[in-house]
């Protein structure tokens, strides 16, 4: 049974992330008029914020009518902010005809779907068109072409990559286009447009540009009859799925392993301790993103995933510069003395405390999926249930990365022991201050990258 829910999930899926709106502007230079096709393709996030507002029986599920009443005033809102320009005169865009559907997304939650006819008097001449910006991230783009009318530039393309929103090329994925305004140079005379052979949206569910691990963590949430077999079987099935996602590239593995390949002892319990701190950081994240989205406060959650990444690179930086000064103190006390008795806790606490940093960092930015599966829980009346699988999901990916800082430390220790003839050539203060200094420029190259990209 819990196969099939897995399997499921591949097929509930938006393409560009959870969090995205995505939009498509068609422009049709006409005689006397200039035609917009606006659509917009709201990913799960955003739309289960806009599912209050829509929702008005609050059962869960958005009827025909709910729908027509939110596309009536998403169109009126989407048509008031375009900008729209001839010959440098602006004109009015109004509303010709709305309409709105509700695809299954992941997580058991709906997607949205807003499709929007606008008409702006325009004839020949410069004709300026400007997308109104509610600054989401997402998929953006504009067509133009003329319908007895001749363009004779445009500076956009004539037919759309990804379909009207409805098939995003996986090659665009990654850096999705960002087009927000077109000037059109419009003559008269031209051929007629022939009538696009054009659905009222995806007949099927779109493909996600996420992995297959985060689509089947979503799909565990989906399931309306929950049994307590399934439930434990769910939970090790997030478990699992969590430490497999520790795997993949990326969730600071380098930066885990920089820090337990240093000389130091009870190694083994900062590694734990580390593993522990991101469990915990990573279930409030989510937990405190999750309470934002449904409740509303939170307009653009995406927003701060680039904040939260560049505080995660300023905590490791703060802990490779603890981790730093302990290994020049060492050092300056091994040179000084040649006595091994102890001098307080004061390295131990610089060395706690830097695991500590490290692990607040490792949590701090919340994974989408997560978020996605405690709304999704928090929609069908199941809260709780979303809790218990971010915890499981964040116990799996804990101990994916503890397991991996356990591993660099034992295979550092055992090629010291194997190889002595390197102990001469390396002294044993020099490698606590390399990779000490190593945590310090991941760090900052965690944060320069946050902020840049």
């Amino acid at each position: 049974m819990i196969v099939l829910a897995l399997a499921a999930g591949v097929l509930a899926a938006h393409p560009l992330g959870n969090f995205t709106v995505n939009h498509y502007d068609g422009l049709v230079a006409a005689p006397h008029e200039l035609r917009i096709d606006h659509v917009e393709d709201l990913a799960e996030i955003p739309a289960a914020q806009a599912m209050p507002g829509l929702d008005a029986d609050h059962d869960g599920r958005p009827s025909h009518g709910e729908l027509a009443a939110w596309a009536g005033g998403a169109c009126a809102r989407a048509a008031s902010s375009l900008r729209v320009a001839v010959d440098g005169r602006p004109v009015t865009a109004t509303v010709a005809s709305a309409a709105a559907s509700a695809p299954s997304g992941q997580a058991g939650l709906p997607t949205l779907r807003l499709e929007c006819r606008i008409t702006a008097p325009a004839g020949p001449g410069t004709v300026s068109f400007r997308a109104g910006g509610d600054g989401r991230i997402g998929w953006r783009e504009i067509t133009a072409r003329g319908d007895r009318m001749t363009l004779a530039a445009s500076g956009v393309p004539g037919s759309s990559r990804s379909r009207r929103l409805t098939a995003y090329p996986a090659d665009l994925l990654a850096s999705p286009p960002d087009q927000r305004s077109a000037t059109l140079d419009v003559r008269a005379g031209g051929p007629p447009l022939a009538a696009p052979a054009q659905g009222a949206g995806p007949g099927t569910l779109l493909p996600r540009g996420a992995d297959g691990l985060t689509r089947r963590f979503t799909s565990l949430v989906a399931r309306h009859d929950l049994t307590p077999g399934f439930a434990a079987l769910a939970f090790l099935v997030a478990l699992l799925l969590g430490a497999l996602h520790a795997l993949a590239p990326g969730h600071g593995k380098t930066i885990m392993a920089a820090h337990a390949i240093g000389d130091g002892r009870r190694r083994t319990r900062d590694v734990l301790a580390l593993g522990l701190t991101v469990t915990l950081t990573h279930t409030a994240g989510v937990l405190a993103l999750g309470l934002l989205v449904t409740t509303g406060a939170l307009l653009a959650p995406e927003a701060l995933f680039p904040w939260l990444g560049a505080a995660g690179g300023v905590l490791v930086t703060a802990a490779g510069a603890l981790l730093l000064r302990r290994a020049l103190r060492n050092r300056h006390h091994t040179h000084g003395h040649g006595h091994g008795h102890g001098h307080g806790h004061g390295p131990a606490r610089s060395r706690r405390g830097g695991v500590v940093l490290m692990g607040l960092a490792g949590g701090m930015v919340p994974s989408p999926s997560a978020v996605v599966v405690l709304v999704g829980g928090a929609a069908i009346g199941r809260a709780w249930f979303g809790v218990v699988l971010v915890l499981a999901y964040g116990l799996g990916l804990a101990a994916a990365l503890t397991a991996v800082g356990l591993l660099v430390a034992g295979s550092a220790r055992a090629l010291a022991r194997r190889i002595p003839a390197m102990r001469p050539r390396l002294p044993s203060a020099m490698m606590p201050i390399g990779t000490s200094a190593t945590v310090v420029v991941l760090g900052l190259g965690l944060t320069l990258r946050s902020l840049v990209l």
